[in-house]
């Protein structure tokens, strides 16, 4: 792939990803918080959002829509940082293979490395989030 087509396809997972926590952002704001700090209790569905209303958050009654919408955009920050550092890993790694040339560390090498902890984490803290989803809606 040319340098442009990557470049221009990086800067736009960094758009899109930073856009996903931008409306998760506006959407924790509005709501009040969010359904992963939620709970569903007597067929009733709360968020629960910490700074929002005070120090130690304010469970919400919301729509079960609402409750659905707001976990499942949760679920969906984590991809999204995931998208937004390895796009910016990828236009940084012509510098750092520049940069580490010698050592005990070459710059593929931590590129690689910082590429596989980036998505090892973050599946690791979505497939919790997952988890937890099916754990609250089916217990």
């Amino acid at each position: 792939m040319d340098r442009r087509k990557r470049v221009r396809i990086c800067v736009w997972l960094m758009v899109l990803g930073l856009g996903n926590f931008l409306l998760y952002t506006i959407g924790y704001a509005i709501i009040g918080g969010d359904a992963h700090n939620g709970t569903i209790e007597d067929g009733k569905y709360y968020v629960m959002g910490h700074f929002v209303h005070t120090p130690g958050g304010v469970k919400d009654d919301v729509p079960r829509w609402v409750w659905y919408y707001s976990y499942l955009h949760s679920i969906s920050i984590w991809p999204s940082i995931a998208a937004v550092l390895l796009a910016m890993l990828t236009l940084a790694r012509p510098h750092i293979m520049a940069t580490y040339k010698r050592g005990i560390v070459r710059g593929a090498t931590l590129v690689t490395v910082m590429s596989t902890l980036i998505v090892f984490v973050t599946m690791i803290i979505m497939l919790t989030f997952i988890v937890h989803f099916v754990k609250t809606v089916y217990p």
